[in-house]
Parts: structure tokens; sequence; C-alpha cells
């Protein structure tokens, strides 16, 4: 009985073991896929507007957001991304909800490049990561190309803002909310 029990328990011991084990692979590729998406939305930042490369390398940090949206009067959009410190080069895994109300109508892929202009505003964007914003704006996009003016992060004066429609087209006037945080699986 007691070699039975003792097998029992190296059997719960080992499969707890390979599912951490498995987590943590499985982590560690979502982490990559992530970084890999940033990586490859800042190239295309940089391709489309030389000059911000020197914003980038310039500042304390930055974040990268690749997101997917739908908007019809209400809209929503949702996307995974990082902050990345370019003092520390730590980089912290976000991730990002939008939504909005309003005359507006929409379906697109979009990248988000934040570009902090202090240390305490890229500390608090990871914190407590609200920006609050309304406007209008048409963009348009496809293959990586954009249609539409960079604008500073509304409500943020800490930042610098920029938006590439991959593909997909925006229009309308609306008041929108985001909120990003800190992706409790991938840190």
């Amino acid at each position: 009985m007691k070699l039975h029990r003792l097998l029992a328990a190296a059997a719960v011991a080992l499969s707890l073991a390979a599912g951490t084990a498995f987590a943590q692979a499985d982590k560690a590729k979502k982490q990559a896929e992530v970084r890999k998406a940033a990586e490859t939305a800042l190239e295309k930042f940089y391709k489309a507007d030389p000059k911000i490369r020197g914003e980038v390398e310039q500042a304390p940090g930055y974040a990268v957001f690749t997101t997917y949206g739908l908007s019809f009067i209400f809209g929503g959009a949702g996307g995974k991304g990082i902050v990345h410190d370019n003092k520390t080069k730590h980089v912290t895994y976000m991730d990002l909800a939008k939504a909005s109300a309003g005359a507006q109508i929409g379906l697109a892929e979009s990248e988000t490049l934040v570009i902090f202009k202090s240390e305490r505003g890229m500390q608090d964007f990871v914190s407590k990561g609200w920006e609050f914003g309304g406007g209008g704006a048409v963009q348009a996009g496809a293959a990586g190309k954009s249609v539409g003016p960079a604008s500073g992060v509304s409500g943020y004066p800490e930042a610098t803002h920029y938006t590439l429609t991959k593909n997909g087209l925006q229009a309308g006037v609306a008041v929108s909310g985001v909120k990003v945080w800190k992706d409790k699986e991938l840190n």
C-alpha cells in the first residue's frame, strides 16, 4: 500500500513538474511573439518616418502595441505590446483595451508607438496606464501603409503618440477610452 501511495505521489509530482515546464515554454513562446511583433512594428514606423528612430533612441523608453478593432457607433479594440526602458533594457509586457462611442465606422489592424518624454511618464504609463481622448480622425491603410497624421497622446503630456493603420479603414468622431495594464501572464 505504501508503494502504491509513493508511486501515486511521484506521478503527481512529475505531472506538476511537466505542467510547469510546458507553462514556462508557452510563456517564453508568447513573450517572443509579442517582442517580434513590436520589433516589426517599430521598423515600420522608422520606414514611414525616419526621424522617429532618433526620437526613440533619445527617449527614456517607448511602448509598441498591435491592436485589432471594429467600430460602428460603438467600437472596441484590443492588443498586446511592450514597454521598453532604454536605460535598463527591461521589457514590460502589456495589454491594451480600447472602447469608443460616437459617429464612427471602421475595421482595422493598427500599430501604436508611444515615445516617453520622461522616466516618470514611462513609469506612470506602466503602473497607471490610463489614456482618455476624443476627436475625429480618418485613417486608411493596406500592407503597412498609412494615411493620417501622427498626434500627441490625448490627455497624456508625458509622451508622443504615433499610429499606423496596417489594414482597414477608420473614420468618424468619437469619445474613446484606453486602458493599458501589465500582462500578468507574461511578466
